[in-house]
């Protein structure tokens, strides 16, 4: 059993004794912490939170246990149900809460599911607000409502057309090139809210045309649920066949889109957020953010705009940081992560799939052409599951020493840039690994990189 407590919320597998996995109790217990610190944050008084989930097969028994004590504290719910996670981080704002619960563990396999916590602006909460509730959780120091003052619930299934159409209305979103490219789209949602909202996406857009695999939001993942090319040959597959033009790969709560391309192959995630950017900075210039395990390829596009880029922890909280610090107009994270302050400040795969549209119909190119403009970078990840006996601390200081001669930057783990490559190790917020990963020219190069990494770590 696992239990994480992050900066990307309270995840877990379900099950187990209370402490080692996200049990009944231990859902109560940080619904309460977290209905608690909004409840300090607004002198005491209860107000109103909005709760959305994804399809996994736990998340009815989790949506009743957070809606039941979010009651219990005395709060009001706005119950949108299944929705994606920027859909619920829409709401927020829309229904004028005081924060929000997103019910999803997001690219983790069936058994996990995790409480993603919101503040009023529907953004996820600063590091230090999330300590503060962890705290709150770990001493109880929380007091729920009397009888009276018990919360209600209301249930609005509204807010998945609502999206669509704030995404249908961005200036930059071309619904007549779009029509008139009579795009076939292939849709894989895994099983999972993606499944309801997409196909009615690209519907809405103008694309007539769309083959849809594993969107039955039933929760029985059809494959592993990250998108990455090893868990996609369903769908590459299909494109080989010729059936589609392109093809659209979202996690169980859509805040990530991966592109199959016209061949089959992947259009690779690190440049979903390439491409947007690169048609997001033709009509409005301006600064760029990605976290500091994205592609190298987005500084490069950003400076072809004569614009800025800079860099972030990663971390959905520290992009948008990052983004409201120096005024960007695009930014996002390298695992298909879109974030367009047009909309709203987080991650949103349905602002991905409609700008790209949009950049694929007015470019008149294939997919694969269409790629073939940016730089040309390859990108390994790897990973080293954590043991108790492992130092994290330690391994990052061998490192720094290791390659001290280069630049480095330790604002989250240890990314060592080379003139024409790099290297970023970093502990997970999400799984109990660090992760490994490098890019350079060539597969072989990045890989060879972080074989070196390997390495150092080995001789610990």
């Amino acid at each position: 059993m696992s239990l994480i407590k992050s900066i990307s919320g309270i995840r877990g597998t379900i099950g187990g004794r209370t402490g080692e996995g996200l049990g009944g109790v231990d859902i109560v217990k940080f619904t309460a912490a977290y209905a608690q610190f909004i409840k300090n944050e607004n002198n005491g008084k209860a107000g109103k939170i909005v709760v959305g989930r994804d399809a996994r097969i736990s998340g009815p028994m989790v949506s009743h246990l957070v809606i039941g004590t979010l009651m219990a504290m005395g709060f009001d719910v706005i119950n949108i149900d299944l929705a994606t996670t920027p859909t619920t981080e829409l709401a927020v704002v829309g229904e004028n809460a005081d924060g929000g619960v997103i019910l999803t563990a997001s690219h983790n396999p069936i058994q996990w599911n995790a409480l993603k916590l919101l503040d009023r602006n529907g953004e996820f909460l600063t590091d230090a607000a999330g300590k503060e509730v962890i705290r709150i959780a770990e001493e109880e120091d929380f007091t729920f409502a009397d009888v009276m003052d018990l919360g209600d619930e209301y249930v609005n299934n509204t807010w998945g057309e609502r999206h669509i159409e704030m995404v249908k209305a961005l200036k930059l979103v071309d619904l007549d090139a779009i029509a008139k490219a009579d795009f076939t789209v292939a849709v894989d949602a895994v099983n999972s809210v993606g499944g309801i909202v997409i196909p009615r996406l690209l519907k809405a857009l103008g694309v007539k045309n769309v083959v849809e695999l594993n969107c039955e939001p039933n929760g029985h993942f059809a494959h592993t649920p990250e998108p990455i090319p090893e868990n996609l040959t369903q769908i590459a597959d299909l494109m080989k066949s010729g059936k589609a033009d392109v093809g659209f790969v979202v996690d169980p709560d859509v805040d990530r889109l991966a592109i199959v391309m016209e061949n089959g192959e992947m259009f690779v995630e690190e440049y979903t957020l390439v491409a947007v950017a690169d048609y997001i900075l033709s009509h409005t210039p301006g600064s760029t953010v990605s976290n500091l395990s994205s592609s190298r390829a987005l500084l490069d596009v950003t400076r072809r705009h004569g614009c800025e880029y800079n860099a972030a922890a990663v971390g959905e909280v520290n992009v948008v940081a990052k983004m409201k610090e120096t005024g960007a107009v695009i930014g996002g994270e390298g695992n298909g992560g879109v974030i367009y302050p047009e909309l709203h400040y987080g991650r949103d795969a349905l602002v991905g799939v409609a700008i790209f549209l949009t950049l694929l119909a007015k470019s008149g190119k294939k997919v694969s052409e269409l790629k073939k403009t940016y730089p040309p970078y390859q990108i390994a990840k790897n990973k080293i599951q954590l043991t108790p006996d492992i130092d994290v601390d330690a391994i990052l200081l061998a490192v720094k020493d290791k390659f001290a001669g280069c630049e480095i930057t330790d604002i989250d783990g240890v990314k060592i840039d080379f003139p024409e490559s790099w290297v970023h190790l970093r502990k997970s917020n999400t799984e109990p690994i660090i992760r490994i990963y490098s890019e350079a020219e060539t597969m072989e190069k990045a890989e060879s990189l972080a074989e070196e990494i390997k390495a150092v770590i080995a001789s610990l």
